[in-house]
């Protein structure tokens, strides 16, 4: 009878918590059965194709997308802050000379940023200075990751250009070359489509951390941390990884994927724990894809992905069973086109998720509670205490 009335009253466990509702959000909404995703209302593809970077910013972070002059007003001051303090370059040299991880000196240098933060010690209700460190944080972003990448190559960093977009602006101090329209447009399609996906794990990291009312730099070095796991933020280094062995084989890509099959082993960039059918952020890219070998007259890598989908979809028939491309499946190859090393692929998500970070931020704040989840208590019922000169 005990055990029966303890089954009763212990809550249900759902692990990971699979189909639990802890919040509501006017954010963004995923339908994974019909391959949906929008922002506010609107649809994903609608702002990928007509929005910049900067205007999806301003629409989560102020609810609507602005007109030319709130644009303008928008952007000024966020692109006022890109450039890092010296001593913060100072230390990514010496992480770049210790062989850190990409990911691991992004978290670190923005854990920094509040050292130097001009209005330090902000009261963390006060939403206003929430918004303004998070436009600082997003802003710098893209120039510790540049300047990371350049300084572990030997290479000095390249100054932030204020003509350029957010996006532009990151593949010019990457490269020092500015990039061309398609290699542009492309990009800051990507920022677009990977700025807001949900309650995640790492947004649900960054939301967890501000409920305690942390700033917001110890919640967006959480959600970083979140990120860098393979299994949230590392799929598409894994899906460009995988095309290059379907290079290096001298496999056509059906072979590569038939002996990835027979092997026991998945193919990279397929599968999606909310979407059951394409995801609609990979048929975007799948497009800018081609355009980009179009742009650069190199079609194997475009080439490789569409053949593998082709194959998975019409002749294995995966969807059936509920698996099909995620995001990665695309945008590792994308990635690669635009000239950017694997290993930064996880922290230019970062660059773009952070504007969705702090728009959950800033959302969950406006009515905080404390997220404070329980476990179910599986160990002993009752043990008897020894003194330890008795054990």
């Amino acid at each position: 009878m005990v055990d029966l009335l303890q089954q009763i009253t212990r809550p249900e466990l759902n692990r990971g918590l699979e189909g639990v509702v802890v919040d509501e959000s006017e954010l963004s909404d995923v339908d994974g059965d019909a391959g949906r995703l929008i922002y506010r209302g609107y649809e994903i593809g609608d702002l990928a194709t007509g929005a910049s970077f900067e205007e999806v910013l301003h629409l989560l972070w102020h609810g609507e997308l602005p007109d030319e002059e709130e644009f303008e007003a928008f952007v000024e001051p966020m692109v006022a802050e890109r450039a890092v303090d010296d001593a913060l370059l100072d230390v990514l040299a010496e992480l770049a000379e210790r062989d850190e991880e990409p990911m691991a000196a992004l978290r670190t240098a923005v854990s920094m940023l509040s050292a130097y933060d001009p209005e330090p010690d902000a009261d963390p209700e006060d939403l206003e200075a929430t918004l303004r460190d998070g436009r600082r944080i997003t802003a710098k972003i893209p120039t510790i990751i540049a300047a990371f990448d350049r300084l572990r190559r030997g290479e000095e960093p390249v100054d932030p250009r204020p003509d350029l977009s957010h996006a532009a602006n990151f593949l010019f101090m990457l490269t020092g070359e500015e990039p061309d329209e398609v290699a542009a447009e492309t990009f800051d399609r990507a920022l677009v489509l990977h700025a807001d996906h949900g309650l995640n794990a790492s947004t649900f990291t960054t939301v967890v951390i501000v409920s305690t009312y942390a700033d917001i730099y110890n919640a967006i070095t959480g959600g970083i941390g979140a990120l860098a796991g393979p299994w949230h933020g590392g799929a598409n280094q894994d899906v460009m990884y995988a095309l290059m062995d379907v290079d290096e084989s001298g496999l056509d890509p059906v072979e590569w994927v038939e002996r990835t099959i027979e092997e026991g082993d998945r193919v990279p960039g397929w599968g999606h724990r909310v979407y059951t059918v394409k995801d609609p952020r990979a048929k975007i890219l799948e497009e800018r894809s081609a355009m980009l070998a179009d742009s650069t007259g190199e079609r194997k890598w475009h080439e490789y992905t569409t053949s593998i989908e082709e194959y998975l979809t019409e002749t294995v028939g995966l969807p059936e069973n509920d698996i099909a491309p995620n995001v990665d499946f695309y945008s590792g190859s994308v990635y690669y086109q635009l000239g950017i090393p694997i290993d930064l692929y996880t922290p230019i998500f970062a660059m773009s998720r952070v504007g969705g970070w702090i728009a959950h931020v800033l959302e969950y704040q406006e009515e905080n509670r404390l997220i404070r989840p329980r476990a179910r208590y599986v160990g002993p019922e009752s043990r008897e205490f020894e003194p330890i000169e008795d054990r």
